[in-house]
């Protein structure tokens, strides 16, 4: 096992920057695609001196399936996480298609994967007022528990841990 929450999303949805805020762990993070090519790990500290591990995983590409953009070499490190957490940008024109997308490669790569708890984060919600939020949930997933967050001012993060922490734990 690699992690106990495996991030799994587009390049530049927040992932490192989630993992730097949640963690000491330190990635690289730059406004440019495929910044991290390799997995970073860091330790989550939770409640009561519990903790969990979380995984950076690289960033996933349509047609990372058939090999795309390093894409079975970033995928191999997703089957060994237990509980999934996708990130999904705010900014992001199509949030319930950006997920499909996501989804279709783990189940192309491996359909395994599907079987796999998951967890749905908006990321960078701080661009966002209260208006575009409440009109945003009806167009998310329903298959799947979703909180808005931003790493950057910190809204959402303690409700996210609550929420991995059931997903690891159930």
């Amino acid at each position: 096992m690699l992690a106990d929450v495996g991030l799994v999303g587009f390049p530049n949805a927040g992932k490192s920057t989630l993992l730097s805020v949640v963690s000491a762990a330190k990635p690289r993070i730059d406004n440019y695609p495929f910044t991290t090519l390799t997995p970073n790990l860091g330790i989550v500290s939770y409640r009561d001196d519990k903790s969990f591990v979380m995984a950076d995983i690289p960033g996933i590409i349509e047609g990372a399936a058939e090999g795309k953009g390093l894409g079975h070499r970033f995928l191999r490190h997703i089957e060994r996480n237990s509980v999934l957490l996708f990130m999904i940008p705010a900014d992001t024109g199509d949030i319930e298609k950006e997920y499909r997308i996501l989804l279709d490669e783990l189940r192309k790569y491996n359909p395994e994967l599907l079987d796999k708890r998951r967890v749905m984060a908006i990321s960078k919600c701080d661009l966002l007022d209260e208006e575009l939020t409440d009109a945003m949930r009806p167009l998310l997933p329903g298959d799947i528990p979703v909180v808005f967050i931003s790493a950057v001012s910190g809204s959402g993060i303690s409700v996210l841990k609550d929420m991995l922490w059931r997903a690891i734990n159930s």
